[in-house]
């Protein structure tokens, strides 16, 4: 061979090679992110979520990508994100609340969808069993929605006076609000307590709900779970406030905001724990043998800042058991 044919065939291999390495690389798997709301105050969740990634070897833009469909509180819009979702062949869907998950679960039933889930997932039709949930979901039950009658054994406690109390729901999260008002309405009858139902689906009839106290007045004021709320939760803690209404919520980042009292599962971790499922999952890990994980630890947060200006006096025994107080 001569000189020349040698440099041409070298050369040629050495531009060759590390195309063809390139081609070659794994390609960075991809996951999406559903969400009924918007990203406005989730950093604290989102964190959770990406430490949860973390925890099996998955870092976001260096070996895994994720895609984020936020449906700015606007419910209709689930069905056509989690279309989206799918057409782009991730590879694991993470949904957060009922609603996003049963658009996932309708739009696919072969991508694997880990939730995040207020109530009972077998209830909710999302899997057979919690031990072996078939199918191609499983996820996260934080069990917020069923702690209604601890939530207003607490609220009793602070405001012993209290004889009615408005309950704040979202009509368009239906299956959360059914099962708010059916749990919150047992737990009240049960205490002697007469509910009084408040509807609110954007920020607007929020404000609106709050201006019918004015002739319409609760000793309390009881907050469902819900997206919308969570992403709302200063306005909620002003409004409350600025009318005087003690209130309680179902986690910490409403006290944080300024909201007298919260009851419920630390909802970062449940997003930590997501995490770590949808990393499993690109790991290998099939979703029908992921037990759904049952939140076993809830957190009473006061707000004693909020308390003295709303009049009240905290019962030694409330603070006592109170996993923290802000002061």
């Amino acid at each position: 061979m001569r000189r020349r044919d040698f440099i041409t065939v070298v050369g040629g291999a050495a531009i060759a090679w590390p195309l063809a390495a390139r081609a070659q690389q794994p390609t960075m798997p991809v996951i999406g992110f559903l969400h009924p709301s918007s990203s406005d105050h989730m950093a604290d969740r989102l964190r959770g979520f990406r430490q949860g990634l973390k925890d099996t070897g998955y870092v976001e833009h260096e070996n895994v990508s994720i895609e984020y469909r936020w449906a700015e509180d606007q419910y209709d819009r689930l069905p056509g994100l989690a279309a989206d979702l799918v057409r782009r062949r991730v590879a694991v869907i993470v949904v957060i609340a009922g609603t996003a998950t049963l658009a996932a679960k309708a739009a696919t039933t072969t991508i694997p969808i880990v939730f995040t889930a207020s109530e009972d997932p077998v209830r909710l039709g999302f899997v057979a069993t919690l031990a072996r949930p078939g199918g191609n979901l499983t996820g996260i039950n934080f069990v917020s929605a069923e702690l209604a009658a601890k939530r207003l054994e607490l609220l009793r406690e602070v405001v012993p006076a209290a004889t009615r109390v408005a309950v704040l729901v979202n009509p368009v999260n239906a299956t959360t609000t059914e099962t708010t008002l059916r749990d919150v309405k047992a737990a009240a009858r049960a205490i002697g307590l007469q509910i009084q139902v408040v509807n609110a689906s954007t920020s607007r009839e929020i404000n609106a709900a709050f201006a019918t106290f004015g002739h319409e007045r609760p000793d309390a004021l009881f907050v469902g779970l819900d997206p919308l709320f969570t992403s709302r939760r200063v306005q909620l803690a002003l409004l409350a406030m600025r009318h005087a209404i003690p209130a309680t919520y179902g986690t910490r980042e409403f006290a944080d905001a300024g909201g007298l009292m919260s009851y419920g599962s630390n909802i970062a971790h449940a997003w930590r724990q997501a995490g770590a499922y949808a990393g499993r999952i690109l790991k290998g890990a099939k979703p029908a043998d992921l037990p759904v994980v049952q939140a076993s630890k809830y957190e009473l947060v006061i707000n004693l800042e909020t308390a003295e200006a709303l009049g009240l006096t905290i019962p030694d025994s409330t603070l006592l058991s109170a996993d923290e107080v802000i002061e």
